[in-house]
């Protein structure tokens, strides 16, 4: 365990500080499932990045599908996130179908078609990033129901596009247009529009819709986080980060589609220790 561990904080800590952070603030013992998640969630997203066309990405997905329904045990056992998965599986009681879901989702990625309405994103979102967060609360809670799922359905969607505006930037130089398509529509854009870039008034408004899309499932994460046993709210503490990356995106305007915006590391670990300290 101690070297499956090992290997998922060194991924995460190459990979995303803010992920590798999270756990750190998480107890002790269960710090090894949260890394495997967190691990497994960043090999799957990055798949897109690995490959030149869908068809080898399908194959990948496809196996950590067998991995998460006990068909690869055995391969399984040589890698060190699935092993750590699997793990994590058995000692938490973690749900399999949420997981396959999830996999399911990461089919969209692989072929950078736009996104096509808020609802599909808002689906998007809760199968890739809500499903994670209510996995980790269920960590949190010792493989028992943690009650968090309304928290940790809105809070997936807030930090969902908190990320999608934060990589607007690199999107954009890709061609790929997560901002929905009737989003665009509202903003008088479409997604070629959006691409090129030449209407800034335009992008503004998008961007402007998405931050207040951003905002109102962050309101209700927050109330229905409030309700939640102490325990669990490490699985949450990444939401900390949200409220400021909207607010920087708004002052942004369109220029939040060409200069990315983030938090330093500093801001990302205090606003984590002042949530924890709240506990």
């Amino acid at each position: 365990m101690n070297d499956t561990f090992d290997h998922c904080m060194d991924l995460l800590r190459a990979g995303d500080r803010e992920r590798y952070t999270a756990v750190l603030f998480a107890p002790q013992d269960k710090r090894p499932a949260l890394a495997a998640l967190q691990a497994f969630d960043l090999e799957t997203a990055r798949i897109r990045d690995l490959v030149s066309e869908p068809m080898p990405g399908e194959i990948r997905l496809q196996w950590w599908r067998e991995v998460v329904d006990g068909s690869r045990d055995g391969e399984a056992r040589q890698n060190p996130v699935a092993a750590a998965l699997v793990d994590a599986i058995g000692r938490y009681s973690l749900s399999r179908q949420a997981l396959t879901g999830l996999l399911d989702a990461r089919v969209f990625d692989l072929y950078d078609d736009p996104m096509p309405d808020r609802v599909t994103l808002e689906g998007y979102l809760g199968e890739t990033v809500s499903v994670l967060i209510q996995m980790s609360a269920q960590v949190l809670a010792n493989g028992d129901d943690p009650r968090s799922a309304d928290a940790a359905g809105h809070g997936g969607v807030a930090l969902g596009i908190a990320r999608i505006l934060r990589g607007l930037p690199l999107d954009r130089s890709r061609g790929r247009v997560m901002v929905p398509a009737d989003i665009l529509s509202a903003a008088g854009l479409d997604g070629a529009g959006w691409v090129a870039g030449e209407d800034r008034a335009g992008m503004g408004r998008a961007v402007a819709i998405m931050v207040e899309l951003g905002r109102e499932h962050l309101g209700k994460a927050e109330t229905a986080l409030s309700a939640l046993d102490s325990s669990v709210r490490p699985a949450f503490l990444p939401l900390s980060t949200v409220g400021p990356l909207l607010a920087k995106a708004e002052r942004a305007g369109p220029d939040a589609a060409s200069s990315p915006i983030s938090l330093s590391p500093l801001a990302v670990q205090w606003r984590f220790l002042r949530e924890a300290l709240r506990g």
